[in-house]
This record gives structure tokens, sequence and C-alpha cells, in this order.
């Protein structure tokens, strides 16, 4: 019998042609943040869609194409993308694009299954764009350029600083809701920006988050006492309302103030693993060098994030990463890097540092990076924090949101104590 597996498929490629006749479509994850790339693409002259199908329908159509102990986003993202392609009629000028970061877990996997699930679903005509940065398909019609980057870099800071200050109002906003038009008003804006070649640059970043600052600190606040609860885990897990079950809103509806650590920091963590690699495996001398310019050019920002949120508003700022990732120092270390790695203990032991002693760790089950860096090191960071109260919630097609939210709620019950005045006012 001939194994099928064995026989190699020439998959369909995105050609330079394909630029102005395709739509090419974009799983979700973070609302703010996949609107603004959405803009900055198009504004590169590709059409792009965001996808906005979500529910149980996704998984059950991830689930007739991809093995159930396959990891659980891949699950989602590939269902959500053939859920999306029943219900549309122009099939023969779409295109679906994927990141990959050139690691072993699901960025890099990912456009495997799903060029596979395509085939069986009888869309194998549809062409996959590979979003990456390591040159992974050389072939391929879509084409990274500077100014690309630059407006993709752009967004996501503006979008990790609008989802901080967000974070940051809305849980104690007065009058329901001024936070979320203040989102709104600024996603829109920079939409624009983008359309008109504007908003990328080192000094309109720098006016315009000292504006949104701005806008931020007049929602008026209450005085209440919440328990304050961090969100980490698997990168989509973690962000995306369709793999968490609406995570961040359902901590809201419990009375909690929710924060969840940018994407930015996964950038970082990203570049800081090719220096770790010269450093530690004594390997990628190029990409040392490289990494070194990006993480500079990303500091730069990052710095114009911290100081607009302390020159503008009575929030306290988040970290500069030089600090957070040095936070794993003692319970893992930096040479753990596979999927989320040791990024995913530095920002538990953070969360706690910064008074957010509550953590739900979001992960797809069976995620083995997860399971180590997640998991295996709660009883060293409760060692090294007394006041920490970690749950571990796994996220997959068997698992129900009910049980999920239960075992959040008894985490919320299990409060150590209420925070300080020093943390309700660190919260402001």
């Amino acid at each position: 019998m001939i194994n099928t597996d064995d026989i190699k498929v020439e998959y369909p490629k995105f050609t330079q042609e394909m630029k102005k006749t395709h739509t090419i479509l974009i799983p979700s994850m973070l609302d703010i943040h996949f609107a603004l790339f959405e803009n900055a693409l198009n504004s590169c002259g590709y059409k792009t869609e965001i996808l906005k199908n979500k529910g149980p329908e996704c998984a059950a159509e991830g689930l007739k194409y991809v093995h159930n102990d396959t990891c659980y986003p891949a699950l989602l993202v590939i269902g959500q993308f053939i859920d999306a392609l029943n219900h549309r009629d122009d099939l023969d000028h779409v295109a679906l694009l994927i990141t990959q970061t050139g690691g072993g877990c699901r960025a890099s996997n990912y456009i495997h299954l799903l060029r596979k699930a395509l085939v069986k679903a009888g869309y194998g005509y549809i062409p996959v764009v590979s979003l990456n940065a390591a040159n992974l398909e050389k072939d391929s019609g879509f084409k990274i350029t500077y100014s690309l980057i630059k407006r993709v870099v752009a967004a996501l800071c503006y979008g990790d600083f609008i989802m901080y200050l967000n974070n940051k109002a809305r849980s104690y906003e007065k009058n329901k809701g001024d936070s979320q038009k203040i989102v709104n008003k600024w996603v829109h804006d920079i939409r624009e920006m983008f359309y008109q070649n504007k908003g990328s640059s080192y000094h309109e970043i720098k006016k315009n988050m000292c504006l949104i600052a701005q806008d931020f600190d007049k929602v008026e606040l209450t005085q209440e006492i919440k328990p304050r609860v961090g969100i980490v885990g698997e990168i989509y897990i973690k962000y995306a309302a369709l793999g968490n079950n609406g995570l961040e809103d359902f901590l809201i509806s419990e009375n909690a103030e929710v924060m969840v650590p940018g994407v930015l920091g996964f950038a970082f963590y990203c570049c800081y693993n090719a220096l770790y690699d010269k450093k530690i495996y004594k390997r990628g001398t190029k990409a040392a060098l490289i990494n070194r310019l990006v993480i500079w050019y990303f500091k730069r920002r990052e710095k114009l994030m911290i100081n607009a949120i302390k020159e503008n508003t009575k929030f306290t700022p988040m970290n500069p990463f030089t600090e957070t990732k040095e936070m794993c120092n003692g319970v893992i270390g930096h040479g753990a890097k596979m999927g989320e790695g040791w990024l995913l203990t530095s920002e538990m032991v953070e969360l706690c540092e910064l008074g957010y002693t509550n953590i739900v760790c979001a992960q797809p089950f069976g995620c083995l990076p997860n399971h180590i860096c997640g998991k295996g090191v709660m009883k060293t960071i409760k060692e090294h924090n007394p006041h920490a109260n970690i749950v571990a919630i796994d996220y997959d097609p068997s698992a129900t949101k009910v049980n999920q939210e239960n075992r959040i709620k008894l985490m919320l019950c299990l409060l150590y104590t209420s925070p300080s005045p020093r943390d309700v006012e660190e919260s402001r």
C-alpha cells in the first residue's frame, strides 16, 4: 500500500500578481492589534481581511481536518479558515496568511497542517502566505519590505499601548464604555494615518502615544478595591477570545482588574533567544548581530510607551523588557526557549511583583512548553512569592467552558488577601 503522506505535493504559491487580485484572510487573535495590522498591510498595497467568525463552528471544522491530539490553537486557526471559506463566493481570489517564527512550535508548523487540511476540504488551490522574518519561503510573492516592517511594528506598539491603558482603566471606569470609546477612536484614527503614510515614524508614534495617554487619563475612575488578575500562557490561547472562551471579559464580569503582558514582549523574547543561542550554544553569530539591532529598534519604541504613561497619566507604566527577562533567574534558564519558554516564567514572576498575584496560566492541553515553563515552575514561584495564587487552565475541544470558569472562580475565592493600599494606588 502506498503511503500518500510520503508523496511530495506542490502547493499553490502566492505570486506578485496576486497582490492586486487576491484578498488575504488573516485569523483573528487580538482585536486592537489585528485591526491595526490589517491597515498596515493594506497601506502597503495588499488587500487583507481579519476573520471575525467565531464560536463552536470553528472548532468543529478544525476537528474534521486536524487530529484532536494536535495543538488546540492549530485546530482553531485551521477551523476558522475553513469555516470562513465555506461561506465565501470569491474563492478564486482568496489567499490565507499565517505566521512562522522558525522555531519548533506552533508558529512554524501550522502552515503544513493548514495546507494538508485545505486539500482534504477541497480548497487545495488556495495559496497560503507565510509571514516570517526568517526567509523560510523564498519563492513567495509576499515581500517583507522596510516600509511594511515599520508599520507592523508601529501597529504592534500602538496595540500594546492601547491594550495596557484600556486594561488599567476599564475595570474602574465610572461610566461604563468610556474606555472602549477611546479604544475605538484611536484604532480608527491610526488606521487612517497608515492609509495616509503617517503614524509610523518615531516622532509620530511619540506624539500619538502622548495624546492616547491623555485621553485615558481623563476617564473617571471609582475608588473600588478589586482583585488583580494576570493572564499568561501559550501566545494564541493567552490573547485570542476564540481560544480562551472570552477569558478577559469573563474576569471583568467577575469584578476583577485584568492585566495581559503585551505582544512586544514576545517579539523581544524571540530576538533575545538569538543572543542566548550565541552565548549558551556558541552558534548564530550573524543572527545575534542582526537581532541586537532589532532589539535596539524595539527598545526605542518601548521607551516611548513607558514615558508616555509616566508623563501623561496617573497609571503605573509597564516594566522595560530588560527587567522582565531577568525575572526568571533562579527559576528557569534562558536556554529553555521552546514555545513561550522562559518568557512564560518571567511574566508570572513579574506579574506577582507588580501586584497581580492571581494568575491564570492559559494553555492548550498537552502543550509541552507550557507544562514545563508554566505548570512546572509554579511551585518554585510560590516559594519565592508566598502570595502567588496561580491556576493552570487547559483549553482543548473536550474541555467545557463551565468547568474552566468554575476553576477560575475557585481561584478568585482563594485570594490570599485584599490588595494593599499601595497596590490600589499603583493600579490607578
